[in-house]
């Protein structure tokens, strides 16, 4: 069915989601741990760890790295590095979101608030573009609204979320949405690592002042060992670099149908190590979600 190319990249994209997914938890893990001073880690650290060893890891691997066009790698230009690097602060943001998020929400209810970005780019793109969208993204659009309904438990009564993470978590939704609409058209021309070095970098601005403005307490160094090495290799090295390998064998339809296994790795594991209680309606949810995503990226036209 597949060439040996796709199924390449199919597992390269797999790997890179799957890796994200995992994320939520360990960033929960690192909450309800406490540092040599006997605090409990705060976002600010956890995000900080993040991106400074993320940073470092990965001008390691642009170090090292060599094009397989002689042993030249194509450098980014001033204006590539300005314009990835304010790309980047919608990486910082969409991590301040959403690891703000999980503090506040379960984390099958974060990645779900996450996963937003299914309509919202099909939004994006009708406002950028000026078109209507097709009835098929249509329908997956409301197929997904029925499904976040069913995920978050929205039809039980019984069942109060947390406001303030609802509210980060599709800010979250809408910061992650500006980045992946644009990452693709930004510096094309230069290695997956560059970009993601000098999007970090941009990124890293935005961090800093978060940390600066909300950190009420000395902060805890011990985080970098304890969870920032761990976050910064499963949440800015592996994901970033699969997943630029991956989508240009398997395209952006099978990509992006294969890249939704991040929303029931996190929801399963969530399930398994937090013992978080994921209920059956919330499981139909996260299917339909990924119904929806199959069935906005599926080709209809015949060949």
């Amino acid at each position: 069915m597949f060439g040996n190319k796709v199924l390449k990249g199919v597992l390269l994209v797999g790997l890179g989601a799957t890796s994200y997914g995992m994320l939520a938890t360990f960033v929960k893990l690192a909450y309800a741990d406490t540092s040599s001073q006997g605090l409990h880690y705060t976002p600010a650290e956890v995000i900080t760890a993040q991106f400074v060893i993320g940073i470092f890891l990965i001008f390691l691997i642009n170090l090292f790295q060599k094009n397989r066009k002689g042993n030249k790698v194509v450098k980014a230009s001033s204006t590539d590095i300005k314009k990835l690097m304010l790309l980047g602060t919608s990486t910082g943001l969409t991590s301040i979101f959403y690891y703000l998020t999980v503090k506040y929400v379960p984390v099958s209810i974060g990645i779900v608030l996450l996963m937003q970005t299914v309509w919202m780019g099909v939004f994006l793109e009708m406002l950028i573009e000026k078109k209507a969208p097709s009835p098929i993204k249509i329908l997956s659009v409301v197929i997904v609204l029925f499904g976040t309904a069913l995920a978050t438990n929205f039809f039980l009564s019984k069942v109060e979320l947390n406001w303030k993470g609802v509210v980060l978590g599709l800010l979250a939704a809408v910061s992650f949405t500006t980045t992946m609409f644009v990452a693709n058209k930004v510096a094309t021309s230069i290695s997956s690592a560059q970009r993601s070095l000098y999007m970090l970098l941009g990124g890293v601005i935005i961090v800093f002042i978060f940390a600066i403005l909300t950190l009420n307490t000395p902060f805890n160094y011990d985080i970098f060992i304890k969870w920032g090495i761990l976050i910064a290799v499963f949440g800015t090295v592996i994901p970033p670099m699969l997943l630029n390998a991956g989508f240009p064998l398997t395209g952006i339809g099978i990509g992006s149908i294969v890249s939704a296994l991040e929303l029931p790795v996190s929801v399963t594991l969530a399930f398994i190590v937090l013992n978080e209680t994921v209920i059956l309606s919330q499981w139909i949810g996260i299917i339909l979600i990924i119904f929806a995503i199959v069935l906005m990226n599926i080709n209809f036209k015949k060949k």
